[in-house]
């Protein structure tokens, strides 16, 4: 809960890069604000948590913490955009059940809970938030994955474009089938994406993901790329 106070302050310039990157691609807010006859649901997975830091940098950083910055500024954007998105995790703490007993256990509790939450959402289409690593340096940029369901594909796409044009244009890579091993995404029964925000091990990407602004750029060109998507959908 205290995060969620903490982040009000960035408000009016997480609108701001929305607003720029909205103009970008041709939309106003007006347009995004428009009645869906059945709306689509922003469902914001932040990665790993709880017993799962996830992956960790060279400085001890953990993905689970940046994922959920992220994820937090994201949900706060979208409420502020008019939105009520689901969000799979609020906190760096995760309830686990009683009977989960090692960190094997409560990692697999946690994914069948997150499918239940997403499953059970109607219109969901989900946004999950991660950090790439890898045992070299040189590897940097971001990369969206896409599940089965139809109109994943779309999502991904779109997501792609948008991050690498608005921040790294540099980067070379595309929008990919998912892993068909990664849980969550292959059990969802809805539109699905997994974005890779950068390189935990690339020192580049490292100082960007640890930075209030380029979290907010981030939270605020997934928000643009997913109402881009949702205005687009039949869902």
């Amino acid at each position: 809960m205290e995060k969620r106070q903490h982040i009000k302050w960035w408000y009016p310039l997480a609108a701001a890069v929305l607003l720029a990157v909205l103009a970008l691609a041709g939309r106003s807010r007006d347009r995004a604000a428009e009645a869906e006859p059945v709306p689509p649901v922003l469902v914001i997975d932040a990665g790993h948590g709880g017993a799962d830091g996830g992956a960790v940098a060279s400085d001890g950083t953990l993905e689970s913490d940046i994922n959920l910055d992220i994820a937090l500024r994201l949900e706060a954007l979208a409420r502020f955009w008019g939105l009520t998105p689901v969000m799979t995790r609020t906190g760096a703490d995760i309830a686990y059940p009683s009977e989960a007993g090692s960190i094997a256990a409560k990692k697999v509790a946690d994914q069948h809970a997150r499918v239940g939450l997403v499953n059970n959402t109607p219109g969901a289409v989900l946004l999950s938030i991660h950090q790439n690593n890898y045992p070299a340096a040189a590897p940097h940029g971001i990369q969206v994955f896409f599940g089965p369901v139809a109109g994943s594909d779309a999502l991904a796409e779109t997501t792609q474009g948008n991050l690498t044009a608005q921040l790294c244009p540099d980067n070379r890579r595309v929008a990919s089938p998912i892993d068909k091993g990664v849980y969550l995404m292959k059990n969802v029964n809805c539109p699905a994406v997994l974005v890779e925000c950068g390189f935990l091990s690339n020192p580049d990407d490292l100082q960007k993901l640890k930075t209030d602004a380029y979290r907010t750029k981030l939270a605020a060109v997934l928000l643009a790329s997913w109402l881009q998507y949702a205005k687009g959908s039949s869902i």
